[in-house]
Formats: C-alpha cells, sequence, structure tokens
C-alpha cells in the first residue's frame, strides 16, 4: 500500500502526517509505504498511491486523482489520525 502525505511545499506538513501516519499503521499492524511530497508531486505520483492524507484546504485542490483523499485537521492527534485510517482500509 502506498499513502502521499501532501501539503503545499511538501517540507512541513507533510512531513508531520507522514511520522504520524507511520506510527499509526504501526499501531494497526498495516505495511505501507508513506511518502511526504507537495501538491505537484502528489498529482505525479498518487497514480500509483491508494490515499492521499492532507490539510482541508488542499482537498480540493487534489480532486480528480485517483487515491482517497482523507483530510487531517489535527496533525498531531493520532486518535483522529487513527480513525480515519482505519475507516480507509476497511
Amino acid at each position: 500500500m502506498k499513502i502521499i502525505a501532501v501539503c503545499g511545499m511538501g517540507i512541513g506538513t507533510s512531513v508531520l502526517l507522514k511520522i504520524n501516519a507511520e506510527k499509526v499503521l504501526k499501531m494497526l499492524g498495516v505495511e505501507a509505504t508513506v511518502e511526504a511530497a507537495d501538491m505537484s508531486t502528489a498529482r505525479k505520483a498518487s497514480f500509483d498511491a491508494q490515499i492521499i492524507l492532507t490539510t482541508p484546504e488542499l482537498v480540493e485542490s487534489l480532486r480528480g486523482v485517483n487515491a482517497e483523499i482523507i483530510a487531517i485537521d489535527h496533525f498531531f492527534d493520532l486518535e483522529e489520525l487513527n480513525a480515519k485510517l482505519s475507516k480507509a482500509l476497511l
């Protein structure tokens, strides 16, 4: 499974989402590759990704990609990430 964490520049929020998503996936026992990316990289790399994690503000800009887009409101809230990733993985 491939997950892309996306923010505008690919160096701030996306890295936080990547690290926390990896923690949650480990807790869930799910093996996945998680990448941090900016918007343009994410659009190009999304052809083989199953999930994109991003901020609510960027969801509309990512419409049309093949992956499921999940908006994360609180990047440090592992419970939110757990709930949303668990739902997407079912």
